[in-house]
């Protein structure tokens, strides 16, 4: 099966069910800011972490999409339920599409590509083409280490229940101010800044090793993602579970998987040997 047969360029359709939902929580996260309190702040900025960092960076990227490391199976199902509080889809959707990106990065056939578009490769990807994010049985096809697994599977298909039910956690305890700036605006803010992997780092930043692409390193993306904006070192090396390859690259996902390594629940760390970085570096005159 072909990524046409996804229909992730097809213009000529609009996934309304997508379009519907992220213009209410577009519409409900500026209406958060007129309900804001310190406790809502927290909540908010909390949960962004563990969704987007636990969620995406380490769990959807780093651990189902590449396999970069390994944890038990409990963690690894912890990190989708993360994953699927974003919006993003099920976990089976999300590696599907993100390995396709790397087949494909930057050439006809790239889901996100700002070749096709900056605002294509930022959000109207998502909105156009049909509706697939619980449609397992043609995105697994791209997952099959996925789809052997029953849990995510169904975690696939029902990816919306655990946000449903954050947000009657939230309601019930904080009211309707965390359920505005722990569910919408927080959402809202964290695909935006999922998405400007997909476009920011593929416009600005620098480069350090000669891919394929255009992907590139961009500090600010890196700091509202926990270490994704590493782009180029990511496309450079794929199964690397380090984003961050120097000092002052920081990559606070990667932090927490040596944290899980010291505990002894994580293993098979992926990460290229400072030879393989040397070899693939671009001299100093083109890195800029």
């Amino acid at each position: 099966m072909t990524t046409t047969e996804l229909n992730f360029n097809d213009r000529s359709k609009v996934s309304w069910v997508t379009t519907i939902a992220f213009a209410i929580f577009h519409v409900l996260a500026v209406v958060a800011l007129f309900y804001t309190t310190w406790q809502a702040v927290v909540v908010a900025l909390v949960l962004h972490w563990i969704c987007i960092s636990w969620g995406i960076g380490m769990g959807y990227h780093r651990l189902h999409t590449h396999r970069s490391y390994t944890v038990p199976k409990a963690i690894e199902y912890l990190f989708a339920v993360c994953g699927t509080m974003t919006l993003q889809g099920g976990p089976i959707f999300w590696t599907a599409v993100h390995r396709i990106h790397h087949q494909r990065s930057d050439k006809p056939g790239d889901p996100h590509t700002p070749h096709d578009g900056r605002w294509w490769a930022h959000i109207l990807w998502t909105i156009f083409g049909e509706e697939m994010h619980s449609n397992t049985e043609v995105t697994g096809k791209y997952a099959p280490d996925l789809m052997k697994d029953p849990f995510y599977r169904a975690l696939n298909s029902w990816h919306w229940v655990p946000l449903v039910v954050l947000g009657l956690v939230l309601l019930a305890i904080g009211g309707l101010p965390w359920v505005l700036w722990g569910i919408f605006l927080r959402v809202t803010v964290g695909l935006h800044c999922t998405w400007l992997v997909n476009s920011a780092t593929h416009l600005w930043g620098k480069r350090r090793f000669q891919t394929s692409d255009d992907s590139k390193n961009n500090w600010w993306v890196a700091a509202l993602t926990f270490g994704e904006g590493w782009h180029n070192n990511h496309h450079a090396y794929p199964r690397s579970a380090k984003h961050g390859f120097v000092w002052r690259e920081l990559d606070i996902s990667w932090l927490q998987i040596r944290f899980l390594a010291w505990l002894g629940l994580a293993r098979d760390l992926q990460v290229p040997t400072a030879s393989q970085i040397a070899n693939k570096t671009l001299p100093l005159e083109e890195a800029a």
